[in-house]
This record gives C-alpha cells, structure tokens and sequence, in this order.
C-alpha cells in the first residue's frame, strides 16, 4: 500500500472514481470540492490534487456513465430539505489546467433525504442509494419523449435500508454503497448503521428486482465497496471501523467472520476508508485498486485527525477455497 496523493486533515473525502488514463477525481463532502488526482509517473511516486470545481453543495457519488461523461451527486444531506441535484460533467476533450463546468442534469424529488452511493445498472440507468429515506432511486438519465428529461422513481425500499435517527452522533447512513454485479445480476449495498452488507437479485430485461435482498454479511459497519466477479469477492470500507475487509460475495461462504486486509493493527494511512475503485490498466481489475480515506473526519483518533489520502493499494490473488471464510 502507498500513498498517491495527499488531502489537509479534515477533508472528508467521499467518493472515486478512476478515468481511462489512470487519473482519478475525487468528491469532498465537507468543502463541497472535486478534486482532480493526474496519474502517477510511477507506482511510488506521490502528486498533487487539483481542485476541480466547488459546488453549492456538499458533494456524495459520482459515477461515469459513458467514457468521460460523469455524474455528481450535490445534497444538502444533514438538513431538513435536502435540495438534492445531480449535475453532469463533460470531460471529453478537458486538459488539466483548463476550467470545468459542470451542468445542472436533474432536481431530486422533494421527498429525497440523502442521495449518496450510486451505480450504473443499464445505460443510461442510475440507482442511487437514499441514506436518510431508507430507499434506492432508479434515475432514467433519458425519460420519456417527448421531452426527454431525467426522471426518478422509488426501486426499491426496504426494513434493512433504514438508519436510527437520533441515535448515533454523527447521524449514521441506513443504505449507503451501491454496486451492480452485472455477471450475476445482483445489486449490493451497505446499510452503514445497520451493519450490514446485503444483496438484491436483478431482472436483466426490465432492471426491476426479482426478489427479496438477503444478508450477504453482517456486524461491520461498511460504508463502500467494490466487487471482484471473476473470485467473488468484496472489498468492503468499514470508515468509522478504520479498515479495508474482504468479504464473499456468496452468502454461504461467509461465517460472520471479515478478514481485514488493511488497517489491523491500526495503520495511520488508512483512517476513515470511505470508498474505492480498480485501476483502470489493462489486467489489473481484482489486482489493483484505489481507496480514499477521510483520515478520521467523521470519527477521529484520540490523536487527532491526520491527512485525508488517497491510496494505491496492490492485492494479492488466491486459488482454492475462499480465504479466511468459515474457517
């Protein structure tokens, strides 16, 4: 594991996502700031991050939904009225050092709470987790004609995705990190207060679900994730846990046990783990990944905040049983 680049303290990083060219941008939830990561010269070599844009809004998911095409969720999230927007950002033909400017897509409905983790389904197709409204959004980038405009519905709403308000300081998310698995058609999600890590099988034909979600693991509160289909497996932040878990994404392999491949014993570097994303190299998905961290914004050491980062982290693979899993 080794650093790419480096946050101030108490920059709440959110959300990644990884561009072709092995660059990265990163939302900030607190600054309401993207940032832009240029890619490494070398696997060790540390760079700068280049404020992209400041919103009027904090910031939460960000996905790309054709190449270099990307969508940014801005929410007043902690406030009685979210006002939640998803703006579009167009970064075909962008240079660093050039200004951005990103566009007003679509205005949430009134009743969202706190749009968070998103993932694309289809083309063309969002799910968006609502944190605080214990539901998933399914937002059609391309409504109907004839006039076209994005629209959202309710996809899925569920006991698991629900928090407990007023019960944990900071108010803790219900569903958080969505994923779609489209080998196997599953959607998986975290419910951060809940502990739990579920999934929710998916008709392919018309993207509804097909039946009741099921506890994949439970007893970490895990914020996101990214999935490896070729083994099966998740790569699970747990934030305010301070760690980086693997986790199967097979129900029956799981014994209730996480084995924790980053932060046991405590690493400094990976305080408040919030979201993550594979290289975009060739060969490199289930091998290589990027993780951000928020460096102990939300729930701080006893020793204060340290940097917020983004890390390069390099796994290594496996053959035989599942590891670590029931054993």
């Amino acid at each position: 594991m080794t650093t790419v680049a480096n946050f101030p303290p108490k920059y709440f990083l959110e959300s990644i996502v990884v561009r072709s060219d092995e660059s990265f941008l990163v939302t900030v939830l607190n600054t309401r700031e993207l940032w832009y990561v240029p890619p490494p010269e070398s696997d060790n070599t540390t760079v700068a991050p280049v404020r992209l844009h400041i919103f009027g809004q904090p910031l939460l998911g960000i996905a790309e939904v054709e190449p270099d095409v990307f969508y940014v969720i801005a929410a007043n999230a902690y406030a009685a009225r979210s006002d939640a927007r998803l703006h579009r950002l167009d970064l075909r033909g962008w240079r660093p050092g050039a200004q951005v400017e990103p566009s007003l897509a679509f205005e949430f409905p009134v009743a969202t709470r706190a749009p968070n983790g998103m993932c694309l389904v289809a083309p063309g197709v969002l799910l968006v987790a609502d944190s605080f409204s214990g539901l998933i959004w399914r937002v059609d980038l391309q409504g109907p004609s004839p006039r076209r405009a994005p629209q959202a519905s309710v996809w899925l709403e569920h006991n698991s995705m629900k928090h407990f308000p007023g019960k944990m300081k900071p108010e803790q998310p219900g569903v958080n990190g969505v994923r779609y698995a489209a080998k196997s058609n599953y959607l998986y999600y975290t419910a951060t207060a809940k502990k739990l890590l579920m999934r929710v099988p998916v008709d392919p034909a018309t993207l509804l679900p097909a039946g009741e979600p099921e506890i994949v693991v439970a007893g970490r509160m895990g914020d996101d994730f990214i999935l490896d289909e070729e083994v099966r497996a998740i790569y699970l932040t747990t934030h305010r846990q301070n760690s980086i878990d693997l986790v199967s994404m097979d129900p029956g392999e799981n014994s209730g046990f996480t084995q924790i491949v980053a932060g046991d014993p405590l690493n400094l570097d990976v305080v408040g783990p919030s979201s993550g994303a594979w290289s975009r190299r060739p060969g490199a998905a289930g091998r290589l990944a990027y993780f951000i961290t928020d460096g102990g914004t939300a729930s701080p050491l006893p020793s204060g905040p340290e940097p917020a980062k983004l890390l390069r982290v390099e796994l290594s693979p496996w053959s035989g049983a599942f590891p670590g899993m029931g054993a």
